[in-house]
């Protein structure tokens, strides 16, 4: 009877052994199963994203297309309102052309010259271009180019006495420097320093 015993101990040892690895051929089953399904959502969310990828680059592409045309008409035209301002500045000059051909009409000619000026120099204000003071100004090489210099009683040293050319700023930025002649010490002061101090 013992041996009976030990027969259905192993049996029972043995069947609980298989039961067991039934188990784990089971759970080994679901947890392949489990990693299957996980591996195939990581696949579909990678292709996912590799998709979105593509799709923001081709709109990153055609933004940069977008803007390299956009900048590109800008430069082209950017100076189409102040081309169209300026036209009847032409015309105007055309007339006094015009103008100046019948003889006798000086004054006209020049009235219809210095009108025009003033039109054009009025456009030019509008889209923030102003000229540079410089005649009586003390001499700013920010915004001054001294040509020559020229000995004055009429100036103190380092002031603008004559201007040759005009300057211009365009929103407070230098677009060409005035060209002027600023004064010096005037001969006869340097010669006689005591008479000044008397």
């Amino acid at each position: 009877m013992m041996e009976e015993n030990k027969e259905q101990g192993q049996t029972s040892a043995e069947h609980r052994d298989q039961e067991g690895k039934d188990k784990k051929k089971g759970s080994s089953k679901e947890g392949v199963a489990d990693r299957e399904t996980a591996l195939q959502k990581a696949r579909a969310e990678a292709a996912e994203n590799y998709d979105r990828l593509l799709r923001v680059s081709a709109d990153f592409e055609n933004y940069k297309k977008r803007v390299a045309k956009e900048k590109s008409d800008l430069i082209r035209y950017g100076n189409d309102e102040l081309i169209k301002e300026l036209l009847p500045v032409i015309d105007n000059l055309e007339r006094a052309l015009g103008h100046a051909n019948a003889e006798g009409n000086e004054e006209g000619v020049r009235s219809g010259v210095e009108m025009t000026l003033q039109q054009f120099l009025g456009i030019l204000q509008r889209f923030g271009v102003i000229p540079i003071a410089a005649e009586g100004e003390p001499f700013d090489p920010t915004k001054h180019e001294a040509v020559m210099e020229q000995a004055t009683g009429d100036y103190d040293p380092g002031h603008v006495v004559a201007e040759l050319q005009k300057g211009y700023l365009l929103n407070d930025r230098l677009v060409r420097p005035a060209k002027v002649v600023v004064a010096k010490v005037h001969e006869d002061a340097e010669e006689n320093p005591e008479s000044e101090t008397e």
